[in-house]
């Protein structure tokens, strides 16, 4: 199957049952360009499927269920990935971050995929050393996920510097917007009087509203003159974890958190817990990544992306955080203002 002549290109989206993918869907839609949406499941592609020409199944574990769907396609967005998620051991990043694009990968090539963008992470360099951190910032993964990614980044740029493929990797900051709930912990804790600090919480953090990353993803395709290229996506500016916090507690209307444990017994507790609960697949209530959530510097420069991409962030954390509230108000996930539930 090739594009048909004349006809406006076609476009995968892989992982678009996720909250990026479904995200960027949903903007690339608008924008009308012709989509092919991947999924594993069928009733995963219910919610977009009035947006799409077509919907695929498939599985980046599986080679032969992949030639469908990237045949006649111009250009992929490769957002599927294996996240975080407790019970997975540590072979099954590299098994779908790894070798899964690797597996998208020769599949594209083959069907003479013109162009290919790729969803990494601001995570490939951790902590932040000296902030803000540009893409020439060094690689320090320190996590299965992380590392996964990594190794998921150096096989797809393999492919663009031999123009095997052209295209371009994307690595996102902390990532927000409507219907994320990896964020609803934080402003929960906070509501309830729950939430405090590991450390003095002066840790940087820079935030990237969902939306805008779908413009990245966009701006990224487009640009086909681009080739071999690596772009930070991050919001318009970076805080610390304190000032996040004390903004939230303010459009909450619920007193500031005080509370500030030290980072030596938590993360010891912290390594624990983990190790308790791993063999059982049980999250654990503490474990040493989210620990570090309070410790390390996530602050980006992201001057390449605005000079080449023509990148712009159009929103910021502290400028919706009152936004954000009201829609998980709205959703029931937080509970009304205090003087409105009295």
């Amino acid at each position: 199957m090739t594009e048909a002549t004349g006809a406006s290109p076609l476009y995968l989206v892989t992982g678009a049952a996720g909250f990026v993918g479904s995200h960027l869907v949903r903007h690339l839609a608008a924008q009308g360009q012709r989509l092919r949406i991947m999924v594993r499941k069928p009733e995963q592609a219910e919610p977009l499927r009035d947006l799409v020409e077509e919907v695929v199944i498939a599985d980046l574990q599986k080679p032969d269920t992949l030639n469908a769907a990237v045949a006649g396609v111009h250009g992929i967005y490769h957002i599927a990935a294996l996240f975080r998620t407790a019970g997975v051991p540590d072979s099954a990043f590299d098994e779908v971050n790894v070798q899964g694009v690797r597996n998208i990968l020769d599949a594209a090539i083959a069907a003479g995929v013109k162009r290919f963008v790729h969803c990494s992470t601001n995570g490939v360099h951790s902590h932040i050393a000296n902030p803000p951190a540009d893409e020439t910032a060094p690689f320090n993964p320190s996590d299965a996920y992380q590392v996964s990614k990594l190794e998921g980044e150096k096989i797809v740029m393999s492919c663009f510097e031999q123009e095997k493929i052209r295209g371009v990797i994307i690595r996102p900051a902390m990532i927000y917007g409507p219907g994320d709930t990896r964020i609803l912990k934080l402003f929960k804790m906070v509501a309830n009087g729950k939430f405090f600090y590991i450390g003095k919480g002066e840790a940087l953090t820079h935030w990237l509203d969902v939306r805008d990353l779908a413009r990245a993803f966009e701006l990224g395709m487009l640009k086909d003159e681009l080739n071999a290229e690596a772009f930070l996506i991050a919001g318009k500016e970076y805080s610390t974890l304190k000032q996040d916090v004390h903004q939230i507690a303010k459009a909450l209307e619920v007193p500031e958190p005080k509370l500030h444990l030290p980072v030596g017994p938590i993360m010891a507790l912290a390594h624990v817990t983990e190790a308790v609960c791993k063999p059982f697949g049980i999250e654990p209530p503490l474990f040493p990544r989210r620990v570090s959530f309070f410790l390390k510097n996530r602050a980006f420069d992201i001057s390449k992306a605005r000079k080449l991409l023509g990148y712009e962030p159009r929103t910021d954390f502290a400028g919706e955080i009152v936004d954000i509230i009201a829609a998980y108000r709205a959703s029931g996930d937080l509970p009304p203002p205090a003087r409105q539930a009295a």
